[in-house]
């Protein structure tokens, strides 16, 4: 049997912003056996792995090395002998003072197959979330990157600072932070006006991003009254001056607002997407778990007499999945369906439906039980057969409405929603502090276990708004005892932040 031949990717991650990696970086994490990652990556590229692989952090930060340079060198190259694809993700672009000159050097020296894959790095990304172009037609014809932070060990300075000064328009900085005072000093000394626009940006990219802006004079002191420490990127140059025209990022409505996400764990990520990049910060506290029912014999015994109806309705994407995960299991597919018309309350079960490649006959206007029923009726359904794969919580407003149409259901519940373990102190001291921005509610169902958690004196004490995607779950928390202050008008994910968004910007 041929000995497989290991092989290094060298990945830029990007500058934090998960949604700024390459399609290319994308596809070879799909590739990998190992993942060896720094810690400027952000987690969620993790997921892009098989979640098999084995994922090492490396990190490096100012005076705590997790991992020596010729350790992680020494990693990559045991790994890839071993026969394995191993990604190495790296922050930013992996060739922009990066290191990886040095550990391509490594591979090449052990013989090992590798290649790069380029990243967008922070010294451009970073000054462009702050709105600050670093180049203008008008004020900035040339950039400079300049490591904040060179080798210790050697003997002298190897940045021109003679040169830089005055040679480059717009001056750009990386691990910089530790010697802020020094740059602005030696910038002057050789020519830069002390009055040059700067600005230092942490966490850039992200929700968390803060922009502190100020001259060669008198920055580091600004920087030191915020309190900014690293990782930070310092822009020196006059087009600074334009960001108060174009910043973008830090003025949107939810920019570094806490949202507390209460859906299941299974469902939390795709909101906390929606969240991130509309700037905010989520806040993960499920208040449900989905538990499905093992050796369900009423949803077997259905699926056995699929034929029988003339339609079926799924009211969730949790519905969805765990449908076709049992027909998958009896070795069975969507041909299964042929002649029956398929519902589907709500976008996100349609498009649930739509990846299994089923498209929807009917979908309603209003994403509700009650709306379902409205736009039937024009449907005949009296007399017809319907399959209603559902929650153990859900009401009968469906089933009941079908009735009234003389419609025929069968009901079957295919998971209960219960209330995840574990402790949440932790977010509950968040929310009794007043540190947490606005409470998002999904179903009734968030609702009833997360106010279980409290007592009455800290509901009453709650001074985040919340927020609901719907009448049906806006009516239960106000029954619970909570002041509704926002409600999707649209019952979708983007519904609820487009409403969110709104909130705020009426507020300001």
């Amino acid at each position: 049997m041929p000995v497989k031949k290991g092989r290094v990717f060298l990945i830029g991650a990007g500058p934090g912003d998960p949604g700024l990696i390459t399609l290319k970086a994308i596809e070879c994490l799909a590739r990998a056996d190992v993942v060896i990652y720094d810690h400027l990556v952000n987690s969620q590229l993790l997921d892009y792995a098989p979640p098999q692989a084995e994922k090492i952090y490396a990190g490096k930060i100012a005076k705590k090395h997790f991992a020596e340079q010729g350790e992680i060198n020494e990693l990559l190259v045991q790994k890839a002998k071993q026969g394995k694809i191993v990604a190495r993700l790296k922050g930013g672009d992996p060739f922009v003072l990066g290191r990886g000159g040095e550990e391509t050097e490594a591979l090449r020296k052990n013989r090992i197959l590798f290649e790069v894959v380029p990243g967008i790095t922070s010294a451009l990304a970073v000054p462009a979330y702050a709105g600050i172009p670093v180049t203008h037609r008008s004020l900035s014809s040339s950039i400079a990157i300049i490591t904040g932070h060179e080798d210790p060990t050697k003997k002298k300075s190897s940045i021109r600072w003679d040169k830089l000064a005055m040679g480059v328009d717009t001056i750009i900085f990386l691990m910089g932070m530790q010697n802020l005072p020094q740059i602005a000093a030696k910038l002057i000394e050789y020519g830069r006006k002390p009055w040059t626009p700067v600005a230092v940006i942490k966490d850039g990219t992200l929700p968390s991003q803060i922009t502190v802006t100020g001259t060669l004079k008198d920055i580091a002191a600004r920087v030191k009254k915020h309190g900014l420490g690293a990782p930070a990127v310092i822009v020196v140059g006059d087009v600074v001056k334009l960001r108060e025209k174009l910043r973008w990022f830090d003025i949107l409505p939810l920019f570094g607002r806490r949202i507390l996400v209460t859906r299941a764990s299974r469902q939390a990520a795709g909101l906390e997407k929606l969240l991130t990049r509309h700037g905010a910060l989520p806040v993960r506290l499920p208040s449900i778990e989905i538990k499905p029912i093992d050796g369900n014999k009423k949803l077997d015994k259905a699926i056995s007499k699929i034929r029988e109806y003339n339609w079926i309705v799924f009211t969730s994407v949790n519905g969805v999945e765990l449908f076709f995960k049992r027909l998958n299991e009896l070795e069975m597919d969507a041909r299964v369906f042929k002649d029956i018309k398929i519902g589907a309350i709500g976008p996100a079960t349609g498009r649930s439906l739509l990846e299994r490649g089923i498209t929807a006959d009917y979908i309603p206007k209003v994403y509700t039980g009650q709306g379902f029923i409205k736009g039937l009726k024009k449907y005949r359904v009296s007399g017809k057969r319907f399959l209603l794969p559902r929650a153990d919580i859900a009401d009968r407003e469906l089933s009941n409405g079908l009735g009234k149409l003389g419609a025929v259901t069968d009901e079957i519940i295919i998971y209960h929603t219960v209330r995840p373990r574990g402790s949440s102190s932790a977010i509950k001291e968040l929310l009794l502090q007043g540190k947490i921005d606005v409470i998002t509610f999904t179903s009734s169902s968030t609702v009833t276990n997360l106010v279980s958690r409290l007592n009455s004196k800290d509901r009453s004490n709650i001074r985040a708004r919340i927020a609901c995607i719907g009448p049906k779950t806006a009516e239960t928390a106000i029954k619970s005892g909570l002041k509704v202050a926002i409600m999707a008008r649209e019952q979708t994910m983007e519904g609820l932040i487009e409403a969110m968004e709104d909130y705020f910007r009426e507020e300001t």
